[in-house]
């Protein structure tokens, strides 16, 4: 089956976004890419620091409520009716739920040609991205490396510790049919 979707997972600040950039350059047809922070800066502000939206802790710590998971549903099953209806989606994602993550996701996916990425990256290294960068909350980065990929299945993994983007989005570009 065509790929239609790919889907990256892994925790804050293990490089994720800039895969997905790459891979818009390497791949041969022009791809979206979209992903849970788009979803987010999406949201209103009364719903980003919000129990009932998504909270996020002074360790790093995420919380979301019915709010964010009723506009998260709303969300996916927008990103599948797009690639239903023929464009190709690069999802950039953060399974805070590991395998419940995935689950969701592939549900509303459902008979598209789905690519599951895990990105990984050594909690010590996403964490001094994380420093370098002003839009995370300290700790956030060590705090998801390993707790996204939890129970998650997937058909290539990446790890950006050592590894430049580009080299990861070859890679991945291919295992894309």
């Amino acid at each position: 089956m065509k790929t239609q979707v790919i889907v990256l997972n892994g925790g804050s600040s293990s490089g994720k976004s800039g895969i997905a950039r790459c891979l818009q350059a390497v791949l041969p047809d022009p791809w979206l890419a979209l992903g849970t922070d788009t979803m987010v800066d999406a949201m209103p502000a009364s719903l980003q620091a919000s129990d009932s939206g998504i909270a996020f802790g002074p360790d790093g710590g995420v919380s979301v409520g019915p709010r964010f998971r009723e506009l998260e549903d709303a969300w996916t099953e927008g990103v599948a009716a797009m690639a239903r209806a023929g464009a190709r989606i690069i999802v950039d994602e953060v399974f805070l739920s590991g395998a419940a993550g995935q689950r969701r996701w592939s549900e509303r996916l459902g008979g598209l040609g789905v690519l599951w990425v895990g990105v990984r990256c050594e909690p010590e290294v996403a964490a001094g991205r994380e420093t370098a960068r002003d839009d995370r909350v300290a700790g956030m980065a060590a705090s998801q490396a390993e707790l996204v990929h939890r129970g998650v299945a997937y058909d290539l993994e990446v790890d950006t510790t050592r590894t430049e983007a580009m080299a990861c989005a070859r890679t991945i570009a291919g295992h894309v049919r």
